[in-house]
């Protein structure tokens, strides 16, 4: 009989891994651009790097989900994941060139793909209807992890050097891979393994493609302006590598605190579809005013109104594309999701990262902004699953 203690101790031990191996992944993401430009790069060139971090989780994740749904196991996969990114680490702070660590933030991403069998593993943990619940604080750890980075790696960097927070991520990766093994899975019952064909069915899902389109969007605004080039525009008006850490902990902060309030009542009462046209909104707007600020207080501010408006969308659309999905296929429509999601984590950084090359970054900031105003008329439209009516009742039924 497992009880209440065994739940605890096992989310417990979940949740301290998803956090070391998320600041393995992100210790370094703070001073990552400024970085590959101090390495000699080119705006393309840090986009491709940024971008590929997205790339390598678009390819993998769905061949992950499947191969974890056709044999029935999430942890292994887990372990090998935190072992991906402490080498990753380990790789860039050793070798520091433009191509080490374009190699090293791909593997990084292979890293991250795992995250798919993190996530259904986690949702095992709660019964059906807590969907919502699970997948907000499956967000939450890992922004934990993701913010606790974020506040220490510019600073790492300022004091020791630009390799040393790849050498605290490999350290902390290290702690996180052995922790691991600890993790708790629920065994599952003798059954015979699901055909690929069965699988790949449920990629064909009208819900599931509406609500990782979304998610591509989501993820551009995040990965062209938090995770891209909001640092260097940061650097242009005179932040210091510690500001830049602490530029990524203030995007962050409201991303951590609305994916928690997203476990509780409050979507329930404002309506899932709500949520996310106003979060698309926050997240677009706090997108376009970035080439226009020019004082680090004023660009703390749309960071943090950018991230509340992410924070409110995400966990949202990844309870979605699991919530009427039976149990052995969730990792294949978690990896449906998050591949298809990639495609923002690649494009934002890299199209910017053109965009930034020929005619300087506003125009990429004012398209980021533009497609989050278009995120939210689509999921006006278009948005399964929405608990309540729309804000706009006019608007939603054209």
């Amino acid at each position: 009989m497992v009880t209440a203690d065994d739940k605890r101790k096992a989310h417990f031990i979940f949740a301290a891994v998803a956090v070391l191996y998320w600041f393995a992944i992100y210790v370094y993401v703070p001073i990552l651009p400024n970085y590959v430009a101090y390495l000699g790069g080119t705006l393309k060139m840090a986009g491709l790097i940024v971008g590929s971090y997205g790339l390598m989780q678009m390819l993998i994740r769905i061949p992950l989900g499947i191969w974890s749904d056709r044999i029935g196991k999430r942890k292994v996969f887990i372990s090998i994941g935190v072992f991906l990114a402490l080498g990753s680490s380990l790789l860039m702070g050793v070798f520091p060139s433009v191509s080490t660590v374009l190699i090293g933030r791909s593997i990084s991403g292979v890293a991250a793909a795992t995250w798919v069998n993190f996530t259904v593993l986690f949702s095992s943990y709660f019964a059906g209807e807590e969907a919502q619940k699970a997948a907000g604080l499956a967000v939450f750890y890992s922004l934990v992890g993701q913010l606790l980075a974020a506040s220490l790696g510019g600073y790492i960097a300022q004091a020791f050097g630009w390799s040393a927070p790849f050498f605290v991520g490999a350290l902390v990766g290290l702690g996180g891979f052995l922790l691991s093994f600890a993790i708790k899975e629920t065994k599952w019952a003798d059954r015979e393994p699901l055909k690929v064909s069965e699988l790949m069915a449920v990629g064909q899902e009208r819900d599931l493609l509406i609500v990782s389109g979304l998610a591509i969007l989501t993820q551009f605004m995040t990965f062209a302006t938090a995770y891209g080039f909001t640092p260097l525009h940061a650097e242009a008006i005179g932040a210091s590598q510690g500001e830049l850490g602490l530029l990524t902990f203030v995007s962050n902060l409201p991303v951590a605190l609305a994916a928690l309030f997203t476990s509780g009542e409050l979507v329930v009462k404002l309506g899932e579809k709500n949520a996310v046209v106003w979060g698309f909104i926050l997240g677009g707007l706090a997108a376009a005013v970035v080439p226009f600020t020019t004082s680090l207080p004023m660009l703390y501010v749309t960071q943090a109104l950018g991230g509340l408006g992410r924070g409110v969308i995400f966990p949202i659309l990844m309870a979605l594309s699991i919530k009427t999905v039976p149990e052995e296929k969730r990792a294949t429509a978690m990896g449906f999701f998050q591949a298809i999601y990639a495609l923002g984590m690649f494009g934002g950084p890299m199209l910017v990262g053109i965009i930034g090359d020929i005619s300087g970054l506003t125009g990429g900031f004012l398209l980021t902004g533009l497609l989050g105003i278009i995120g939210g008329g689509l999921t006006l439209r278009h948005l399964p699953g929405g608990s309540r009516e729309s804000a706009f009742p006019g608007l939603s039924k054209r």
